[in-house]
């Protein structure tokens, strides 16, 4: 790639710590915590021998292994609580609810817009975005996020799936085409957290107006729920499998975006060579 460091303000690497390293006044590069401190220490050590993109994807690597971790913990509470007929206890009537509201036309445009979170459409969505912010921005990042995310996404699903192994409701329940999967955690719902959240985060990062990021965080909030509320409706999953890939989903998505605010603290405060002789640049 070129050098970023001559590329036009707002791209590469001058652009990154110009325009991503505040959101409304707020100091993403700022740690309070004294553990925080001491991850910028310990990332800032690995950037010296990997390079700062280096350290972002083993730092992003290191979020997965916690991910699977988690994962695995959850799926032990999970068991437990439907065992216990805890909130599971509302699968039944909320896709008995569910059932009701159903018409031929509906259910055809709630199959359509559900396959845009699907296993075809949401890798083009993701990778179509994915490559107009890496190409604006002159910028590795984009790249090295959205991929991190959807795979880290993908491998939570899979694995929960295997530890768990709930069967989905019944087919007589559910509305073609049908699948054949452990439903357990709803893999759709899972990733339209995941990927709706860090791209929304990205361009959030290069927004000025308070309304405009509030209505993007907004969208993207509306859109992984209405993923995970047509898995209900379809009789796809149990409303109880979405709640659990809302909850992953949203713990892995915070790792993200931790990897990145620790990727733009060393860039800002260990390498300022890489803004140097770059143009001012409009907040």
């Amino acid at each position: 790639m070129t050098n970023l460091q001559e590329t036009p303000a707002g791209t590469g690497v001058s652009g990154e710590l110009r325009q991503d390293t505040t959101v409304g006044g707020k100091d993403l590069t700022r740690w309070d915590t004294r553990t925080g401190r001491r991850l910028v220490e310990v990332v800032h050590r690995i950037s010296q021998v990997l390079g700062p993109h280096g350290a972002l994807i083993l730092t992003l690597l290191v979020g997965a292994v916690i991910s699977a971790a988690l994962t695995a913990a959850f799926s032990e509470v999970y068991e437990a609580v439907v065992a216990a007929d805890g909130v599971a206890g509302l699968d039944h009537p909320v896709l008995a609810a569910s059932k009701d509201l159903r018409t031929p036309a509906l259910d055809v445009a709630v199959t359509a817009f559900t396959d845009v979170g699907g296993t075809i459409g949401m890798p083009v969505l993701a990778v179509a975005i994915m490559a107009v912010l890496a190409l604006r921005r002159r910028s590795w990042t984009p790249v090295i996020l959205i991929v991190t995310a959807g795979l880290g996404s993908l491998l939570m699903t899979i694995a929960g799936k295997r530890l768990v192994g709930r069967t989905r409701p019944d087919l007589s329940d559910a509305v073609p085409p049908y699948e054949h999967s452990a439903s357990f955690p709803s893999g759709h719902s899972l990733n339209a957290v995941v990927i709706a959240g860090i791209v929304a985060y990205l361009i959030i990062l290069r927004l000025h107006s308070n309304r405009a990021r509030i209505l993007t965080a907004a969208a993207a909030a509306l859109f992984a729920v209405a993923i995970g509320l047509s898995r209900v409706f379809l009789g796809h999953h149990w409303l109880t499998d979405v709640l659990a890939a809302w909850a992953l989903g949203a713990a892995w998505l915070a790792i993200v975006i931790t990897a990145h605010r620790l990727y733009l603290t060393v860039r800002k405060h260990h390498e300022p060579r890489d803004v140097k002789h770059t143009p001012a640049g409009n907040k």
